[in-house]
């Protein structure tokens, strides 16, 4: 596809290029510059505004705002999301909305290297899906942007036909992939003669949607709009008063649970579901620009390092905490399903391992990223394969992929600086994740000079050792007992690493003083320019269960979680003296793993 100059989109001269995603797929953007180059004063960083466009379409259909919003001291940014106008990508196609997401984060680290865009010099606009995109990455990732405005997010799309979404996903499990074109006639998009007829003759607008990507959606919207507590940065929702394609009951639901206290909602009355391209917009992007430009002079964000002892997560843990009324019907039904998961335990090696051990525990990890349903009977290897597939545990494994990653992308910096490689892993459990990413690192890249794994049970410390020398590691790792809190401890560790790696560890404690000594211990152990490899767990759809019928490696008592956001995460790592670098994501948005780098 060619990548010529759209001169003819906008008054603003315009450039265009290309970024590789995380996958390899080429995505295009295009690039205007502040007027006068350098914005208005030369030593300050360049305001910058991030356009997203809509389902369906491209960059070139949003650029309009680019001389619309009138803000020549800002430069703009627009991207054509991947399988749309000219990126790579199979039309309409995406192997799931959590790549779009990653897609986003890849793109926003392309401006930083390419173009010096920090986070905090960034705005975002965006429409419908876009709007859906850029909520889920403020949740997911926790940028620290300047501001968002949100038009006619589509958090929960209207199909019309009654069933349809539960019988789209009965279809794609009896068919697998396959595509629906959008039913939406461009003359109910919007009053704008000018852009209906546009649309109908835009050879880049992209009219069919794969059904995986569509199910994601609503997926993903309904994980934001019901954690929309957990951003904070200043949010305007833009809601059209007539729209034909999306409900506005989630967006003001939505709206209504922002975390941030810097929020607009403006219905606008009349408005199609291009509200950025409606007839009367104008009365739209006043407001938006309006906004931008007063976010630019608003404080920042409360800190967050208090949220253990205040606020919605530390409300959720303490009515997770709280027992039932007695004799009531939850009660019952929460004794029911312990009842039913000690039965299972008869039969099913995993979920006796989960009550011996504590369903937290390094012997359970370890059984769960080994995922083999090894259980003696047929019934219980079918109740091992159902215990293995909750979604709890595959994000578990993914986030040991993740973790293996971001592993190798460290030692690879680490490398390529002339540093030898001494990883230290301050609660390894048995250690499997970063045995496996050693012995499966790329090729090229030499093995570490040292690796210290540490746990407090001597279970696993046994296990571990174990598993070191069947790994055929024993001449560069060893393990050995310790206090993953004991600041103290950690800042003597020798030899200094400069990988540090603390996975599935500060979800399992909702103390942030714990969390900030352990954190603290690390910054004083890693020498600057070193790495630290951290998870998190901002979401969990299963927490109740959890709560209610699981039991901890802490004397069996009920497995109650703390959710951190990825936003407080963050904040405890930086504030410790590590900056963050990038983050990988599970498709369900449960648990999170970044890589930050020490600072001087």
């Amino acid at each position: 596809m060619p990548d010529t100059p759209d001169t003819q989109l906008t008054r603003r001269p315009a450039s265009n290029g290309r970024f590789s995603s995380h996958d390899g797929l080429s995505l295009f953007y295009r690039h205007w510059p502040a007027q006068p180059p350098g914005g208005a004063e030369a030593d300050q960083p360049v305001r910058t505004i991030v356009l997203l466009h809509r389902g369906h379409e491209h960059s070139g259909r949003i650029a309009h705002l680019v001389d619309e919003l009138d803000l020549p001291q800002f430069q703009f940014f627009a991207w054509d999301a991947r399988g749309h106008g000219l990126s790579e990508g199979v039309r309409g196609d995406s192997p799931g909305f959590a790549t779009n997401v990653r897609d986003l984060q890849t793109f926003a680290e392309h401006l930083q290297a390419a173009h010096g865009v920090q986070a905090r010099d960034m705005a975002l606009v965006a429409q419908s899906v876009g709007a859906v995109l850029a909520a889920t990455w403020v949740h997911d990732y926790a940028p620290d942007i300047r501001a968002q405005v949100l038009a006619s997010p589509a958090f929960d799309i209207k199909l019309y036909v009654p069933f349809a979404r539960p019988g789209l996903a009965l279809l794609q499990k009896l068919r697998g992939k396959f595509f629906v074109n959008s039913y939406v006639r461009p003359r109910f998009l919007t009053h704008d003669p000018a852009r209906v007829a546009s649309y109908a003759s835009d050879p880049l607008v992209t009219r069919p949607i794969a059904v995986n990507v569509l199910l994601d959606l609503y997926a993903t919207a309904e994980r934001i709009v019901a954690d929309a507590q957990a951003i904070r940065v200043p949010t305007q929702l833009l809601i059209s008063g007539n729209d034909f394609v999306v409900r506005p009951g989630p967006q003001k639901q939505f709206f209504a649970r922002l975390g941030t206290t810097i929020k607009e909602q403006h219905v606008l009355p009349g408005f199609y579901h291009d509200t950025l391209g409606e007839r009367d917009r104008h009365l739209a992007v006043a407001q938006a620009r309006r906004f931008i430009l007063q976010a630019w002079q608003a404080p920042a964000a409360p800190s967050l390092l208090h949220a253990d002892q205040l606020g919605p997560t530390c409300a959720e843990a303490q009515q997770l905490a709280a027992p039932l009324p007695e004799g009531s019907l939850r009660q019952r039904y929460w004794q029911f399903t312990r009842a039913a998961m000690r039965w299972g335990s008869r039969y099913s090696q995993g979920i006796r391992l989960g009550f011996e051990t504590g369903f937290d525990s390094g012997s359970t990890l370890d059984y769960v990223y080994r995922n083999q349903a090894d259980s003696p009977s047929r019934l219980g290897r079918l109740m091992d394969r159902s215990y293995l597939d909750s979604i709890g545990w595959k994000g578990i494994r993914a986030r040991k992929r993740h973790a293996e990653e971001l592993l190798h992308l460290a030692m690879q910096r680490l490398h390529e600086a002339g540093e030898p490689v001494r990883i230290t892993d301050i609660a390894a459990g048995h250690g499997r994740y970063i045995l496996e990413a050693i012995t499966g690192r790329p090729a090229g890249l030499p093995l570490p000079e040292h690796i210290l794994l540490r746990d407090w049970s001597d279970i696993n410390v046994r296990d571990g050792q174990a598993l070191i020398e069947a790994k055929g590691l024993a001449g560069v790792a060893r393990f050995a007992k310790g206090d993953a809190f004991d600041r103290q401890d950690l800042a003597r560790l020798a030899p200094r690493p400069n990988l540090a790696v603390v996975s599935g560890l500060y979800e399992l404690f909702g103390d942030n003083r714990m969390v900030g000594d352990s954190l603290a211990g690390l910054a004083e152990a890693v020498p600057p320019g070193g790495y630290l490899v951290y998870t998190g767990q901002p979401w969990h759809p299963q927490l109740e269960l959890i709560a209610r019928a699981l039991t901890s490696h802490r004397a069996g008592q009920p497995w109650v979680m703390r959710r951190r956001t990825q936003a407080e995460m963050d904040e405890l790592v930086a504030r410790a003296g590590f900056v963050k670098l990038t983050e990988r994501i599970d498709a369900w948005g449960i648990f999170t793993v970044s890589l930050a780098q020490r600072r001087a």
